[in-house]
């Protein structure tokens, strides 16, 4: 469900995924019955107006849906009119009870809750809303932890692209895991993260802070961090040679690009450990760290702790 001034990608993300996820399905098992059809309602016929001047047009008025939808998906954007909209909210009210999952994108939390269809329940907004949410709606138990928040059938999703996080959950809920990641493939994600990630990410606070050409090494190793990483291809890549490229790691990192690589796989080990349910074995191998012998030594001594011990008490506090 969308409207004016609506932020183009709330709806244009969860669509796409549905759309590959029906596509996938249909490839699997061709004689099934389609997994997805999505439709765009909105207040009227015709082409409704994103924030960003895209047009999209609505496949049905909302007000004319008869019988029941099993996943109502409401977008974010510009929502105060949306918000105060009578209409909307009492339609959304009566379909309440014939929608399977009800679910929000990025500031399109504020429409559900203004419909009182979040009181009680723990929900999620972009990141610079929250403080908002919090205090126009007490009855709602605004949360921070997470990129997405699913209490009962109520599933509320962060900022903009969190909406594709959310919708590949619900995809595998339906359909299993293997199909939410090849749907996560074909959408060419770098990372499919879980709803316990925080809306910042340490790799993009880190970034944030990093001078150009740290930015520019670090991305390269961890778009490759599963490889062999010799300094002299790292060197190549950012235009040094080997030499310069261990003297500038030094001079402004106090490590030498060996470390550099160490710390950041041992980065991504901890991820995974905190966020998947990966063997150890298959967390040696997507991090380039050689062995479980290897991971066990490395977090002994940068961490204190071993990699199984970390896991049971971050992943469970997740």
């Amino acid at each position: 469900m969308t409207f004016d001034g609506a932020q183009s990608l709330d709806v244009a993300g969860p669509l796409e995924t549905f759309a590959i996820a029906a596509a996938i399905t249909a490839e699997r098992t061709p004689r099934a019955p389609r997994a997805y059809h999505v439709e765009v309602l909105a207040a009227r016929p015709g082409p409704v107006r994103m924030n960003s001047g895209l047009r999209l047009v609505a496949d049905r008025v909302y007000g004319r849906v008869q019988g029941g939808i099993d996943t109502l998906v409401v977008s974010g954007g510009d929502v105060a009119a949306a918000a105060r909209d009578v209409v909307l909210r009492r339609w959304l009210v009566r379909m309440a009870g014939r929608v399977r999952r009800l679910a929000s994108v990025c500031s399109g939390s504020f429409i559900l809750a203004e419909a009182g269809l979040l009181d009680g329940r723990r929900a999620t907004t972009h990141w610079m809303f929250l403080n908002e949410l919090r205090a126009r709606y007490p009855a709602v138990d605004v949360v921070d932890e997470g990129i997405f928040v699913k209490d009962g059938r109520a599933w509320t999703s962060a900022g903009i692209t969190t909406g594709i996080d959310l919708m590949l959950s619900m995809v595998e809920d339906d359909h299993g895991h293997r199909v939410a990641m090849a749907v996560a493939r074909r959408l060419v994600l770098f990372l499919r993260r879980s709803g316990n990630q925080a809306q910042f990410s340490a790799a993009l606070q880190r970034q944030e802070k990093e001078p150009p050409r740290l930015r520019d090494i670090s991305t390269f190793v961890l778009e490759h961090i599963d490889e062999p990483m010799l300094v002299e291809r790292i060197a190549r890549r950012t235009g040094m040679s080997a030499r310069t490229l261990s003297r500038w790691c030094r001079e402004h990192l106090g490590e030498s690009p060996a470390a550099l690589v160490r710390r950041l796989r041992v980065d991504e080990a901890r991820r995974l450990l905190e966020e998947t349910s990966l063997p150890l074995k298959d967390i040696t191998a997507r991090t380039g760290l050689g062995d479980a012998s290897t991971l066990w030594r490395v977090f002994t001594q940068r961490l204190g702790v071993t990699p199984a011990a970390y896991r049971q008490r971050f992943a469970a506090a997740a």
